[in-house]
């Protein structure tokens, strides 16, 4: 057995950050905002900022100092062909990073489903490690389950849901009534007031088309 350090590749699901201009203090602002609004789901989160639809210079230190001040960890950026973009993100201490072609693999093998019977209380995290999540029963204001696999939910989605937290774009979130602070499917998210009127308290399907969020009333 060797005891030497390996390095291997792999990958993970981080936030990405669309920039629309240069304007840092109001990328710091909506940080804030959105780290204020879930802090059990962003703090400490990596963060990946887009820079592709930006025109002109982007101050590199103070956003990473400002990404770092909210709370969360500014890892690189992605989007830049400019070798002079490039250098400036590099010497403020940003990786440079480049978007995967190929889409995130579930597991060749999926351990067997979690099963929740009991509510899932305020202050609680439930994870099925390469796995779906079934909760028979609700899921309570401050509260987080999360799946690398789907999940569902046969009571109210008071909290928090993360699916697909290994990249799995084929996750969904099923719930019997949706009431939900953040769903999130690998590593997309929407929070509360991104959920239209017509699915609030409504038993839906929650997943990806395309790389956009969507959701599906059920009636059965």
């Amino acid at each position: 057995m060797s005891h030497t350090p390996d390095l291997k590749g792999s990958s993970f699901t981080l936030s990405v950050l669309h920039l629309s201009d240069n304007d840092v203090e109001k990328t710091i602002h909506f940080l804030k905002e959105k780290v204020e609004q879930a802090p059990a789901f962003f703090t400490s989160a990596p963060v990946v900022i887009n820079v592709s639809l930006v025109q002109g210079d982007i101050d590199f230190s103070v956003l990473k100092q400002g990404i770092s001040d909210v709370g969360m960890i500014p890892v690189g950026i992605t989007g830049s062909k400019d070798k002079r973009t490039q250098n400036m993100a590099s010497e403020a201490g940003f990786a440079i990073m480049s978007a995967s072609k190929s889409p995130a693999q579930a597991p060749a093998t999926m351990a067997p489903t979690k099963i929740i019977r009991t509510p899932v209380r305020s202050g609680q995290q439930i994870y099925a490690k390469d796995a779906d999540l079934v909760v028979l029963n609700h899921v309570s204001e401050g509260a987080e389950v999360i799946a690398d696999g789907s999940i569902h939910i046969h009571g109210t989605l008071r909290g928090r849901a993360i699916a697909g937290a290994n990249g799995n774009k084929g996750a969904v979130i099923v719930c019997n009534k949706l009431h939900a602070e953040l769903m999130s499917i690998a590593g997309h998210y929407w929070l509360t007031e991104q959920f239209a009127e017509e699915f609030w308290q409504q038993k839906v399907l929650f997943g990806l088309d395309d790389d956009s969020l969507k959701f599906e009333l059920l009636t059965i």
